[in-house]
């Protein structure tokens, strides 16, 4: 069986011509009977080995931060602070790992998970190194702290982008998207210093925008393979469900809808506000928006039931509420989306994903 990725990298090496890839995927389509592309598919298991591989690389790379970690502490004297040597460990066995597992053998979990050990393993070196190294103590003085997270992050995206450089896995953007933002929001927590306390409201702006600017960013990728046919596709789901919590979590704050005390009137509205992320979820063809503002709309319905006295089945009309709809949309996603999409402007459909796969309608895809 071969995957979307393994297809375009021969297309790339020259072993088949684009034209034959394109063949080749629309007949597989005709034969497993697939019309339309709303299954959102993306590569996460390729068989039980990932699963296999991923608990053992999990188990490796936590007996190497642990020896890290012991070795850190003969090495400098340090109390509360965690070695930076336990970390470093980290990214760098993620590393070697991954030029096989990802490099080689093309493990899609494996690859995940190595991914964001990396990248985590790079920040945390970073700044525990920066502390421990300089002396400093950012307790108390979030402007230090700031900085020091920004320049961590910075050092974590810089990693981020020479693993996708090498590897080109498709959460890597993501997980570089995320540094990018880590770093903005650590610089404002830095020049905020001692008002951070009062200034909460701004911060959650901020993680709005940035929300926002990787929506786009995920839909820019998305829109340079409407058909969803390479690993372009993938990017732009993890991008999408990088963006969705960005998104939804700084709307329903700043409006005040989940602070425990939800009237009916909020209620309604925290509703409203999903329908609209779920009309917006089926123009781009993505499902993140509506799990991301999932939690919200189960509480606010929660407190619906309970001012209307249903306070022993307020959890079970909840779930029956919000299961059936969530069903319903997915048994009905392909005629849902393409009402939805007919209404849109002519110059915003060509940029959406297709609502047909017919063989006319697939564009060369590009690696």
């Amino acid at each position: 069986m071969y995957s979307q990725n393994e297809i375009d990298e021969a297309v790339a090496a020259g072993a088949i011509s684009a034209e034959a890839a394109t063949g080749l995927r629309a007949y597989v389509e005709q034969q497993r009977a697939v019309p339309t592309p709303d299954e959102e598919q993306f590569r996460l298991i390729t068989g039980f080995n990932d699963i296999f591989v991923s608990i053992a690389a999990a188990i490796l790379l936590f007996a190497v931060g642990f020896i890290g970690e012991w070795v850190g502490k003969g090495l400098f004297a340090y109390n509360a602070t965690p070695s930076f040597i336990a970390p470093l460990l980290v990214a760098g066995t993620s590393w070697g790992l991954a030029l096989f597992f990802t490099g080689k053998r093309r493990m899609a979990l494996p690859s995940i998970l190595l991914l964001l050990a990396y990248v985590g393993g790079i920040f945390a070196t970073a700044v525990f190194a920066i502390v421990q190294i300089l002396g400093l103590e950012t307790n108390n003085d979030p402007t230090l702290a700031g900085v020091v997270i920004a320049a961590s992050a910075a050092i974590a995206a810089a990693a981020t982008w020479v693993h996708w450089k090498r590897f080109m896995v498709p959460i890597t953007v993501a997980a570089g998207a995320a540094s990018v933002a880590a770093i903005v929001v650590a610089l404002v927590v830095a020049a905020l210093g001692q008002k951070l306390e009062n200034a909460e409201n701004v911060v959650l702006s901020l993680v709005l925008l940035l929300g926002i600017g990787t929506f786009l960013f995920a839909m820019w990728w998305d829109g340079s393979d409407r058909a969803r046919l390479t690993r372009r596709s993938d990017v732009a789901f993890w991008l999408h469900l990088l963006a969705a919590p960005m998104i939804v979590h700084p709307v329903f704050t700043l409006l005040g809808l989940n602070d425990g005390t939800a009237t009916l009137g909020e209620g309604l509205i925290v509703i409203l506000l999903y329908v609209a992320l779920g009309l917006t979820a089926l123009a781009i063809d993505r499902r993140a928006l509506l799990v991301s503002a999932l939690a919200y709309v189960l509480f606010a319905l929660n407190r619906m039931f309970e001012q209307f006295g249903a306070v022993e089945l307020n959890v079970a009309l909840t779930a029956l509420v919000i299961g059936s709809a969530l069903l319903m949309l997915s048994a009905f996603w392909h005629q849902a989306r393409t009402a939805v999409v007919k209404t849109l402007p002519d110059a915003l459909q060509v940029r959406l994903p297709l609502t047909s796969r017919s063989t006319g309608a697939i564009p060369q895809p590009a690696a």
